[in-house]
């Protein structure tokens, strides 16, 4: 059963899921001497990434991942990077070790460049953050594409333009081997597609998750609270 939270409006929720991220992260490199944390773009994370990335967390311990990202040049405003980036430089995250997804000469390139960064890690992913569109996709795992299906690779191309990108997306194997998951979800539109994620519903990508330790960060609205 994954915890939910519904801390208040979205950027209440944000904070408290970037604070969740931190903890994770902190206890990781005690444990184990390294941590990792995979990160998903869209339109929610940012102000989670903003206050993140500024935590009192020892960042020269910690390998930063991708969860998915748009086959588009670099720099492209597309990219999830291009937003990222400049965060990281910005902040004390900046000493962290960076795996930016290096889609700018095709899927095929980068899914090969990926495996090796995750088989390259001290076990699995620490801590996943998932988003939630509202057509039920996590990651870049669209209803209905080919990638749902990949059972045998962590990271893999999305297989056909998802929204008119093709992208590289992790894989639900990736996902759910990762330690924690943490889901940002806000804005009334998700409303009804988190309520079918929180059920575990297996016609809607997200709810095909099955991270051990999950946790589900709504804010009011999304939580259907108003």
């Amino acid at each position: 059963m994954a915890e939910r939270v519904v801390p208040g409006n979205d950027v209440e929720a944000a904070r408290w899921a970037a604070r969740r991220i931190g903890t994770l992260l902190t206890a990781a490199v005690s444990e184990r001497g390294r941590a990792s944390v995979a990160l998903s773009g869209g339109r929610s994370p940012w102000v989670m990434m903003d206050e993140l990335f500024t935590l009192d967390v020892p960042w020269e311990r910690v390998d930063i991942l991708q969860v998915d990202e748009r086959v588009a040049p670099d720099g492209d405003p597309l990219r999830n990077w291009t937003r990222i980036a400049p965060l990281l430089a910005s902040s004390p995250a900046r000493a962290a070790r960076a795996h930016p997804m290096r889609v700018a000469d095709g899927t095929e390139a980068a899914v090969a460049d990926y495996r090796e960064v995750i088989d390259a890690l001290d076990g699995p992913i620490d801590v996943v953050h998932l988003g939630l569109g509202d057509d039920g996709h996590t990651a870049s795992l669209a209803p209905d594409a080919p990638v749902l299906d990949v059972t045998d690779a962590p990271v893999a191309s999305t297989g056909r333009p998802f929204n008119g990108t093709e992208r590289v997306t992790l894989t639900y194997p990736a996902i759910d081997a990762a330690r924690h998951a943490v889901w940002l979800v806000t804005g009334a539109e998700k409303a009804a597609m988190a309520a079918r994620m929180e059920r575990g519903d297996p016609s809607i990508p997200a709810g095909r998750v099955h991270t051990a330790s999950q946790v589900i960060v709504l804010d009011r609205a999304a939580a259907g609270a108003g």
